[in-house]
């Protein structure tokens, strides 16, 4: 798991495409200390599992379905990548609960002083739309943020000064690709509606039972 509070910007010194997938290589500096192999490491908001660790920089396998979710497919040498290590058990959530887990592509629309920070809007796909909320949380780059417009093609965020330095949101040009993972609960919602875990308020007032079907046994079931 992850916070959305980016550690370091690293940058990628290797990427060589195989028959399935990639390895990448990131050269960094201050989460070096604090990673083993084996360990989650989010690239850009992509979780990746550090193979090897190097004097300056670690190493990453990125698998076919990665690819093809995320940015990487269009990552070159030299490009800037936010860094963040798991969170641990002890550890402050400052952002928001994320695995991860990129769902899709967007791209940066624009970047407009704002006060003392920027607004930028970002493009989304389609079927994303479902999972986001006005004044909810998205993790862009693996950046937590909170949407301050939203629209049926595109959202704002509001970026203080500090945000801007410390990732790599103030080096994105209009077009540019971004990694995008929505809250893990609206999807999680959305499922338990589709299984009919709970009811459709509107069913109350036709006399239908609406006593949800979400039990501590079906969790214990589905291991939770």
């Amino acid at each position: 798991m992850f916070t959305g509070i980016v550690e370091e910007v690293g940058t990628i010194r290797k990427l060589r495409f195989q028959a399935e997938g990639a390895a990448i290589t990131v050269a960094a500096k201050n989460i070096l200390p604090g990673i083993a192999i084996g360990d989650s490491i989010a690239v850009n908001g992509v979780c990746l599992t550090a193979v090897r660790i190097l004097s300056d920089a670690f190493v990453c396998d990125i698998s076919e379905e990665t690819l093809r979710r995320s940015a990487f497919r269009n990552a070159g040498i030299g490009a800037r990548v936010n860094l963040e290590r798991a969170l641990s058990v002890n550890g402050r959530l400052g952002g928001h609960i994320m695995q991860g887990h990129v769902d899709d592509v967007g791209r940066m629309i624009s970047r407009t002083p704002s006060g003392g920070g920027f607004e930028i809007y970002f493009s989304f796909p389609g079927a994303l739309e479902r999972y986001l909320v006005y004044k909810g949380s998205i993790a862009v780059n693996g950046i937590s943020l909170t949407i301050a417009s939203l629209g049926k093609e595109s959202f704002s965020v509001a970026v203080i000064p500090h945000t801007i330095s410390a990732t790599n949101l103030g080096e994105l040009a209009p077009g540019d690709p971004v990694n995008l993972e929505t809250d893990i609960l609206g999807k999680y919602f959305e499922r338990y509606f589709q299984l009919g875990l709970t009811e459709n308020p509107d069913n109350s007032s036709a006399g239908r039972n609406t006593e949800s079907k979400l039990t501590v046994e079906y969790l214990v079931d589905q291991g939770f």
